[in-house]
């Protein structure tokens, strides 16, 4: 089994078939789709750069991780699955899907830079536990509606904006309950 939870077998196939997308992770899809994989095969063909298994892997295996990675925390896991893909290839791999628009580099107050792969048309807040740095996305209509409205109401054009949360997750909350006791 591989840290995805896939066997020898589905690992392969997931290395070596760039067109599959959309794996079944938890019982659901990775939100990207065949658009995913031509977005970023016109983008490699209009720059002339190379397909190789190894950014594949890399690529394949941050899409379907689907949450937030600097380079050294995806690196340090790929590297535990294929030791002889480099920090270099998943540098360049994440750049890549920035490039293209699959990714979103994300700098919250640590002033670290991570990563996030790019969902289509879904707008999400952040949850950053200040103590353990956990990320949590959620997506709540009623504050959508109240950004709009704000603006509207100052007549205000948004052309961008991030809701970021800061405080203490559960566990940590609990962890510093346990301490004062």
């Amino acid at each position: 089994m591989s840290a995805l939870g896939l066997d020898k077998e589905e690992n392969s196939s997931i290395i070596n078939n760039e067109n599959e997308l959309q794996f079944h992770l938890s019982g659901g899809l990775v939100r990207n789709s065949d658009s995913t994989w031509q977005r970023l095969t016109e983008h490699k063909s209009k720059h002339g750069l190379k397909t190789s298994g190894k950014r594949s892997f890399v690529i394949n295996y941050f899409i379907e991780a689907d949450r937030h990675f600097t380079v050294e925390e995806l690196y340090d896991e790929i590297k535990k699955i294929r030791p002889k893909i480099s920090y270099s290839t998943v540098y360049r791999a994440l750049r890549l899907l920035t490039h293209c628009g699959l990714a979103y580099e994300c700098t919250f107050a640590d002033a670290v830079v991570r990563y996030e792969p790019a969902h289509q048309a879904e707008h999400h807040g952040h949850l950053i536990c200040r103590r353990c740095g956990k990320i949590i996305e959620f997506e709540n209509d009623k504050i959508e509606r109240l950004q709009k409205n704000v603006a509207r109401k100052y007549g205000f054009r948004v052309s961008t904006h991030k809701l970021e949360l800061y405080g203490l997750c559960k566990k940590c909350r609990e962890a510093n309950k346990e301490r004062r006791q």
